[in-house]
């Protein structure tokens, strides 16, 4: 099946995002589920950018230090008293600090270095101009801004402006809950002693940390023997504490390959089986109870293709969020890559600190190493190839 119609299936079969509301103070990397806007100007009132003395820009016009201007003090305002009701009038100043409510009358603000206090009077050694060290109100954010549109994912810089407005709480999609399940006879768990034929398990650290990063809280169940009977038990383990389940190993067509046979034993259906890409062609999606299940292949790239072209944007779906596109940038391909193959084929590559694109290093789907210096992923067509030179869109799975 082609990779756009796979993942439109996937995406249909999911349910509508689930409401939460929670503190803003949580609400980093989650999905916005309404639009906001901002409840009130930002600076809520005129105020000071810097420590100095409020005046009258005017009264400042030719002041230097060899003649400075004498200004009469008639106030101290520190940032958070009383906004000032006292008028600062031509010829007086009033004495503010970093973030102080501009008096009624002043227009700028002298900052102190410019200035000598002495007694009641205070001299002005540097001209400004109207408004000059002065935040406005509004000037940063006015009453009615659009902050977030429902589906977009809020990042600490828009949720600390929207506390800034005063704001407590936020409604999200809720996070899902993932189970991660490994098949095998052949794996062990990391720290187990090694055994002769047998290999370390590591899908399911790769996968908790990719899912994370979508969003979701991932658990890990203990990895699966090769039998249909404990690949029916875990399944069915899974799907009843968790909201969605992954499976890596265990996809294909092989004497030892249940994940198939279990789902449709435990009353399960199939959706779909095969993609059109390189790595991943043997990728299940079935629902089990009404729970997702995704059957990844057991090769770590293979697992870790089909996560962020199938996966992640249902995660991110899940969740309510528009946007499901992995993050992407361009650069010049530094070699030629070939495709001989009648599949997609997403190559591993890195970006240098010059731009260019290089593949990460051998392209098979077992080789962790090229898996692990890679930051991104580059599609070549089928049958096809892409020359060196050519600027090519990067996406980056790691992001």
């Amino acid at each position: 099946m082609p990779l756009e119609e796979a993942r439109e299936r996937i995406l249909a079969a999911l349910p509508s995002p689930a409401r939460e509301t929670i503190s803003l103070q949580e609400a980093s990397g989650r999905i916005a589920l309404v639009d906001a806007a901002a409840p009130s100007d930002l600076p809520p009132f005129d105020n000071s950018s810097m420590d100095g003395y409020a005046v009258v820009a005017q009264d400042t016009a030719g002041a230097n230090p060899k003649e400075p201007l004498k200004l009469r003090l008639t106030g101290r305002f520190p940032a958070g008293g009383v906004l000032p009701a006292s008028r600062v009038g031509s010829g007086c100043c009033a004495r503010v600090f970093t973030g102080s409510a501009l008096p009624p009358g002043a227009n700028a603000v002298v900052m102190q270095e410019d200035t000598r206090e002495d007694g009641d009077m205070v001299e002005i050694m540097d001209p400004v101009k109207p408004w000059e060290n002065v935040r406005l109100k509004g000037e940063d954010v006015r009453t009615g801004t659009l902050l977030w549109r429902a589906g977009q994912r809020l990042s600490p810089g828009r949720v600390a402006m929207a506390q800034a407005l005063g704001l407590a709480e936020i409604v999200v999609g809720r996070r899902p809950v993932v189970g991660l399940i490994a098949t095998g006879d052949e794996l062990l768990e990391p720290g187990a002693p090694a055994e002769p034929g047998k290999i370390y398990e590591s899908n399911r650290t790769l996968l908790k940390s990719l899912a994370g990063k979508a969003g979701a809280v991932a658990r890990c169940f203990p990895i699966v023997a090769d039998s249909e009977e404990s690949t029916i038990k875990a399944l069915e383990e899974a799907v009843s504490t968790c909201d969605l389940v992954i499976t890596t190993g265990g996809a294909s067509v092989g004497d030892h390959d249940w994940i198939k046979p279990a789902l449709k034993k435990a009353g399960g259906v199939i959706d779909l089986w095969k993609i059109a890409v390189k790595p991943g062609k043997p990728f299940v999606f079935s629902r089990l109870r009404d729970r997702p299940v995704f059957g990844l292949p057991g090769n770590p790239v293979s697992a870790l293709v089909t996560f962020v072209l199938l996966v992640r944007p249902a995660l991110l779906r899940w969740q309510g969020a528009r946007d499901l596109n992995l993050p992407r940038s361009r650069g010049s391909l530094a070699e030629t890559i070939l495709n001989p193959g009648p599949r997609r084929h997403f190559v591993r590559v890195r970006m240098e600190e010059d731009g260019s694109v290089v593949p990460s290093g051998p392209q098979a789907s077992h080789m962790m190493s090229s898996l692990a210096f890679s930051s991104g992923l580059v599609d070549v067509p089928p049958d096809g190839q892409i020359a060196a030179g050519t600027t090519v869109e990067v996406f980056h799975w790691d992001a």
